[in-house]
């Protein structure tokens, strides 16, 4: 749709709610010690195939804090982004032909990475709503299933799953021998203060279960591609060869920012989290007016999954509230083979000041 962008009218600047990246800079605590180390040769070098100790033991530590568990170093992998991530994991646990259940809508590169290994991605498509139920996930499983996907908050959808779901869907995981992967790209912004689920409690949780985390939310670094695997260490072990055909080691210098985030900017990510919540309220409450007969389904996090009322497809949709009203979504056939009417919206980069006219520019998209 980038073609598009030329044609939007003068008097409707854009409003990109296409991507889920910050739209702000990393705080200085990050700037100022990458500035510190550019002439450090040692950053330069090739590092550990699963991280730096230090770099892992401090998300270990942050993790333990943030999910009242105990996680130990050992069993943290870092990687060059979560996509990575999750593909290490689903290349290192299935072969082709096995499958993969993913929940629809699906994010999409989770379904592309699984098309590509040559893995079965075994569709969900949720009878109520956008969570799954744990009969749901466990009539998709088979004897060549090797792993559940979930995404908490979700992308697209932005809604956060239940701890109760999450431990269900662990205890179905464990019962039916699979790995219950939980991508928790954007947990930092679960509401509430309450960890976002207790499987981490659990005695013997990493035998069935891998938590993928991204750290370009978290700290505005996204072009440092940095995340990490938290699960097994005999998986680790496992993944740490195909990194090192495919990278050889995470990034250096993203690691370094990690340690330096980590360390000094609790009340900086605090803030941000709080400036997206109030993006977030203040999406939801011009959706609670159904604008232009655009309805919201779900949000958290970064996104809003939203339905349109008109006869045509989701990509035409999308493509008319870019060049007519400058309003720049996703439609729902990124996420979903069969999406409905449906758009995915992410107000976590905008202002308030431009969510204040997205009411109007919905409500005048021609029909």
């Amino acid at each position: 749709m980038h073609h598009l962008l030329d044609r939007i009218p003068a008097d409707r600047p854009l409003i990109d709610l296409s991507q889920g990246a910050p739209g702000y800079p990393p705080p200085a605590a990050i700037t100022d010690r990458l500035r510190e180390i550019a002439g450090d040769p040692t950053m330069a070098r090739y590092g550990p195939p699963l991280g730096v100790d230090e770099v892992r033991r401090a998300v270990a530590e942050d993790l333990s804090t943030a999910y009242g568990a105990s996680i130990g170093a050992d069993h943290v992998a870092m990687t060059t982004g979560c996509n990575q991530a999750f593909s290490l994991v689903a290349s290192t646990i299935a072969a082709p032909g096995d499958n993969v259940v993913l929940v629809l809508p699906y994010y999409f590169n989770h379904h592309m990475w699984l098309e590509l290994d040559n893995l079965e991605a075994r569709l969900v498509r949720p009878a109520t709503g956008v969570a799954p139920t744990v009969d749901e996930l466990a009539s998709a499983l088979d004897d060549r299933t090797r792993a559940i996907v979930l995404v908490t908050p979700g992308n697209p959808t932005g809604l956060t799953l239940e701890p109760d779901l999450i431990a269900a869907a662990a205890d179905l995981a464990s019962a039916r021998d699979v790995v219950l992967i939980l991508d928790e790209t954007y947990r930092s912004f679960v509401p509430g203060d309450a960890a976002p689920h207790e499987v981490f409690r659990r005695a013997g949780w990493a035998d069935h279960v891998v938590s993928l985390h991204s750290f370009s939310k978290d700290l505005a670094i996204p072009g440092h591609r940095t995340g990490c695997i938290v699960g097994h260490p005999g998986l680790l072990a496992e993944a740490s060869k195909l990194i090192d055909c495919i990278t050889i080691c995470p990034t250096r210098i993203g690691q370094e920012a990690v340690l330096a985030g980590l360390a000094d900017t609790s009340g900086w990510r605090a803030a941000k989290v709080a400036e997206i919540a109030a993006n977030e309220a203040r999406f939801r409450a011009i959706l609670a007016e159904r604008p232009g007969g655009f309805e919201l389904h779900a949000a958290g996090a970064y996104y809003g999954w939203v339905s349109h009322d008109r006869e045509a497809s989701s990509d035409t949709v999308a493509e008319r509230l870019l060049a007519e009203q400058g309003v720049y979504t996703l439609p729902g056939s990124a996420f979903d083979p069969e999406p409905g009417p449906m758009l995915r919206f992410s107000f976590a980069n905008a202002s308030i000041e431009q969510l204040d006219t997205l009411g109007d520019r919905l409500s005048a998209l021609s029909r």
